[in-house]
C-alpha cells in the first residue's frame, strides 16, 4: 500500500475529521493545528485566536483507492469555502478554510481544483480558502482525536458534525467504507 497525506482545515476539526473518516481508502485522520507561528500550541491557545493556527486534519490515504482530488472534493463539499474565518457557529481565524500542501505537486493540484470549482460556478460567492505550504503540523490533544466517534450524542456533534457525515454518506456513497 502506498499512502500520501493531505492537510486541510474547514472549520472545527471534529467535523472535518469525522467526514474524512467515512471514506474508503482513508488510513488515518489526525486532528491538529497548523498555519500559525506558536510552537506546539494547545487547544485553548488556538481557540483564543492569537496563535495564527487553524484547526486542521491530516488525512493519510491509500493512493490505490483515493486520489488527492477525492480528498479535496469531500473537503470542499462538507464546509463553506466562501466565508472568511467562519464555519457554521464557529468564528475566528482558527476556523478558516485552508489547504496546506506538502509539496509543489499538491499545490498545483489544489490550485487547479479551486480554479475548476470557480470555472464551474460551484459556489455563489468567491472561494476564500487559503492555500499555503505546510510548515509544521501539531497533533491536537488526545481528547480531540476521533471526537465524533467518542461523543456522537454531544450537542455540538448532533447539530454540526452529524449532518456533515450524512452528507458524505449520501453524496459519496460509492466511496464510503
Amino acid at each position: 500500500m502506498t499512502t500520501e497525506t493531505a492537510t486541510v482545515g474547514g472549520g472545527c476539526f471534529w467535523c472535518t475529521e469525522a467526514a474524512m473518516e467515512e471514506l474508503s481508502g482513508v488510513v488515518d485522520v489526525t486532528s491538529g493545528y497548523a498555519g500559525g507561528d506558536t510552537e506546539d500550541p494547545s487547544y485553548r491557545a488556538v481557540c483564543s485566536g492569537t496563535t495564527g493556527h487553524a484547526e486542521v486534519v491530516q488525512v493519510e490515504y491509500d493512493t490505490d483507492e483515493l486520489a488527492y482530488e477525492d480528498i479535496l472534493e469531500v473537503f470542499f463539499t462538507v464546509h463553506d469555502p466562501t466565508t472568511v474565518d467562519r464555519e457554521g457557529p464557529d468564528v475566528g481565524s482558527q476556523y478558516r478554510s485552508i489547504v496546506l500542501y506538502h509539496d509543489d505537486d499538491q499545490r498545483d493540484r489544489v490550485e487547479a481544483f479551486v480554479d475548476e470549482l470557480d470555472a464551474q460556478g460551484a459556489f455563489d460567492d468567491p472561494i476564500v480558502t487559503d492555500v499555503e505550504p505546510l510548515d509544521v503540523f501539531y497533533r491536537a490533544e488526545e481528547k480531540h482525536q476521533n471526537y465524533f466517534e467518542k461523543n456522537p450524542n454531544a450537542a455540538y456533534c448532533t447539530v454540526n458534525v452529524a449532518p456533515k457525515v450524512s452528507k458524505v454518506r449520501d453524496q459519496f456513497a460509492d466511496q464510503v467504507q
